[in-house]
């Protein structure tokens, strides 16, 4: 399969006369399976009504097939086709957060969606993306589009195009490329079908912002679960975003993590380190790249699969990573450190 690409500029060229965006819908429509970029990552997206067009994600991203996926929208009317009930506190984040980087977990409507897409459960993930070529793109297919991140499944998910044709040239038929997306982690995936909402999957809205506008809410103990059974949530049970590398998180002094270096090194091992622009400096190894500011943890989630990319170009054998703290933005960065690492941590 030759895989197309269409450059397109999302400050100038987004209209429903777009001839690029035009392509990418009608080729949806046709349940092909095409790449666009979203303000969190890069999604890869099909039909969410057809069976053939969602295999087609599952295929091409070599993704478990009981990992649901979630569905995006362009419009509430969308919504309304989709699921039974929109509870009131589901009503509040939509209001506050559509679009944007917030999945809201529904009752879904029997016999409407795909199987595939919801993995058999009662329940879908469903969000309006805050992205204008995403928003065309949905719009003029008018369909709901089941987009996961658009990577081969357990690698690092792509912030840009390039990522997307490092993994999926060739496998899928399209891709939209509108430059790097914003956010860089996906968005945070919310329970709303229980009276305490709960999320399954932290990222580009923290817990402490959903809180302030419908109060408590709860974090799924699933996240902290390494042997989830049937996951609600994309994220919660497969290693994801890893690197080649094995990566471990360092919970400790920078003294402490360049002493881990300084021993693999003398094991005659090439390590690489995960650090921040206020650390970078201080580590001694054979590639250290910076995620961004610890001052400023949204430069490290815009930054921080690009970073997880880059090492493997490097050729090193072993990645120690610094950790961040859980508040804000912080879950969701440090959700996806483990994932990558799978769990591996030394502490001081």
């Amino acid at each position: 399969m030759k895989t197309i690409q269409w450059f397109v500029d999302k400050n100038v060229d987004i209209s429903p006369n777009n001839p690029q965006l035009e392509k990418a819908a009608n080729l949806l429509k046709q349940n092909e399976v095409v790449a666009f970029p979203t303000e969190t990552v890069y999604g890869l997206g099909a039909n969410a009504l057809s069976d053939d067009a969602v295999e087609k994600i599952f295929e091409a991203k070599g993704r478990p097939s009981d990992n649901p996926l979630i569905v995006h929208i362009a419009e509430l009317s969308q919504l309304e086709e989709i699921v039974t009930f929109i509870p009131e506190k589901a009503k509040i984040l939509m209001n506050t957060f559509w679009p944007g980087p917030l999945t809201i977990l529904f009752n879904r409507k029997p016999n409407v969606l795909s199987e595939k897409v919801t993995a058999g459960m009662e329940t879908v993930g469903i969000r309006m993306p805050d992205h204008p070529i995403a928003l065309q793109i949905i719009h003029q297919s008018n369909l709901p589009i089941a987009a996961p991140s658009a990577n081969r499944s357990g690698r690092p998910s792509p912030t840009i195009a390039e990522h997307v044709l490092e993994d999926l040239d060739g496998r899928i038929a399209g891709i939209v490329n509108g430059g790097d997306t914003g956010v860089g982690v996906e968005s945070t995936v919310i329970d709303c079908t229980q009276d305490i909402p709960m999320i399954l999957r932290p990222g580009g809205v923290s817990k402490e912002e959903i809180e302030q506008v419908i109060g408590e809410i709860a974090i799924d103990p699933g996240l902290e679960n390494k042997n989830i059974i049937r996951p609600k949530s994309p994220g919660m049970k497969y290693t994801h975003y890893a690197p080649d590398a094995p990566v471990y998180l360092v919970e400790g002094t920078t003294n402490f993590l360049q002493e881990l270096v300084r021993n693999k090194q003398n094991d005659g091992m090439k390590v690489g380190v995960i650090a921040t622009e206020e650390t970078q400096k201080e580590y001694v190894a054979d590639a250290v790249i910076s995620c961004g500011k610890r001052g400023d943890l949204h430069s490290v989630a815009h930054s921080l699969y690009d970073t997880l990319r880059a090492f493997n170009n490097l050729d090193v054998d072993i990645i120690f990573a610094e950790t961040f703290p859980l508040d804000g933005i912080g879950l969701a960065i440090m959700n996806r450190l483990e994932k990558a690492a799978g769990h591996r941590w030394i502490h001081q």
